[in-house]
């Protein structure tokens, strides 16, 4: 059970209400940590984004919340990755979720959608005055009273700051937070790859269940999976995106060129013409899915860089945190980059119920720095794409048997490369105990 008797909880300030800071709030709160408050830039917030996938680890998380319900509802349970040559051939296929072992789905939603759901429950749970939008926090202080050691978040426009015992930075890859621990650190870094994103109303294909990944980064991919169940018309929303090579980047292994595309992050107000995308997968051909169909149909389609930032060497100043994509953006390669901003949640909730402050801050940034550190290296990688340029390479033209084009012991290396961007298999995770705080 919680070491603090609700009376007593700390208060507790969030930074930002995307996927990360309303689960840390949910998780605060199912700890029995009641004292918190969350600071929205956003005077109101609305549906935006396009689709995530959540990985199982993230998906037994939010099942301990209580949300599986009203996930699954509005969620498809993705049952298989499939590796296609951009002339449809089929590289690889791999189970997913509960068909390949775990315990839990993996799922791919909207995250819009995700985001309203963890928004209803933080207002039901926590009461409308949990969340304060509009409000832009600018700087943060360490405010060092005698036998309490606290923190003060300072929103623009407002004299008073907010004080409390704990900051939490969920607020993104451009967070306010990460840039007051470290203020030398700079822009996001660009690997050269731009990404157009868009959400297709059109029929399922395959199972209606199945994640596709095309093409390589030698060259161009596109990944498109379903984001919701057929409706009565036998219409569902399709995610897709489509990458390509376009700048030379400003990250690691790369040579910064003024060609490469502004890193500060996503526009999601920003729209392109199907056309910019549609020039990229000029002669693609698939028996089961109509690429160029789904990207001309498209009622808009955002273009945003494929960017991370360097690990960091702490995560801790005092009594500010980072949690998300404020500590550990990744590159989407992985599909993984919402699940670890809700494990970092739990985590962290569930060493704030057990431990003071400070001890509970040294045991979240152990348990799961090392972690993320180590899937950003993967996520850099692109893994598996070292071995879809060998089939590109060798198999410019497609072909009708991947097994005449490599073998199966090359081929396995994919499922290998797919667990490193994942970061847990299902052994690990079923077996794993519970985050949950005994009432």
């Amino acid at each position: 059970m919680s070491r603090y008797d609700r009376r007593k909880s700390p208060r507790i300030v969030i930074a930002g209400a995307g996927i990360g800071g309303l689960t840390t709030a949910l998780s605060l709160h199912a700890a029995g940590l009641d004292d918190v408050v969350i600071l929205e830039s956003c005077p109101k917030m609305r549906a935006v984004g396009a689709g995530i996938n959540l990985q199982p680890a993230a998906v037994r998380e939010l099942t301990e919340l209580g949300l599986a319900e009203a996930l699954d509802a509005v969620a498809v349970a993705t049952t298989r990755l499939q590796y296609h040559h951009r002339y449809g051939g089929l590289i690889w296929s791999e189970a997913r979720g509960r068909a390949a072992g775990y315990r839990w789905p993996q799922y791919s939603v909207h995250r819009a959608r995700l985001q309203d759901l963890l928004l209803a429950a933080v207002r039901d749970r926590l009461g409308p005055g949990a969340l304060l939008t509009g409000r832009r926090m600018v700087r943060y202080e360490q405010d060092q009273v005698p036998g309490r050691p606290r923190v003060r978040a300072y929103v623009a426009g407002e004299s008073e700051p907010f004080a409390c015992d704990l900051l939490i930075g969920a607020d993104g890859i451009n967070s306010t937070v990460r840039a007051a621990m470290y203020p030398d650190e700079g822009p996001p870094l660009h690997n050269g790859i731009s990404m157009w994103r868009g959400v297709t109303q059109g029929p399922p294909f395959l199972d209606g269940r199945t994640m596709v990944i095309l093409g390589c980064n030698s060259r161009v991919k596109a990944v498109v999976y379903a984001v919701s169940r057929p409706d009565r018309d036998g219409r569902c929303l399709l995610n897709w995106v489509v990458e390509s090579r376009t700048g030379h980047g400003t990250g690691p292994g790369t040579e910064p060129g003024a060609d490469a595309a502004d890193a500060t992050g996503a526009d999601w107000d920003r729209t392109v013409p199907p056309e910019d995308v549609l020039a990229h997968i000029d002669g693609w051909r698939s028996d089961f899915l109509d690429l160029h169909g789904i990207v001309a149909a498209a009622p808009r389609i955002g273009l945003y860089p494929m960017i991370d930032r360097d690990p960091l060497p702490s995560w801790t100043d005092g009594r500010a945190v980072l949690l998300g994509d404020a500590a550990h953006p990744v590159y989407p390669t992985g599909s993984n980059g919402a699940s670890q901003a809700v494990v970092d949640a739990r985590v962290l909730a569930y060493e704030l119920a057990h431990h003071d402050v400070d001890e509970a801050l040294a045991r979240y940034e152990a348990a799961r720095r090392p972690h993320t550190t180590s899937l950003l290296a993967a996520h850099r990688r692109l893994e598996p794409d070292p071995l879809l340029r060998q089939v590109e390479a060798l198999a410019p033209n497609g072909f009708l048997d991947i097994r005449h084009v490599l073998p199966a012991d090359r081929l396995d290396g994919i499922k290998s490369c797919t667990r490193q961007v994942t970061g847990t298999d299902a052994a690990e995770l079923n077996a794993r105990t519970s985050w949950s705080v005994p009432a």
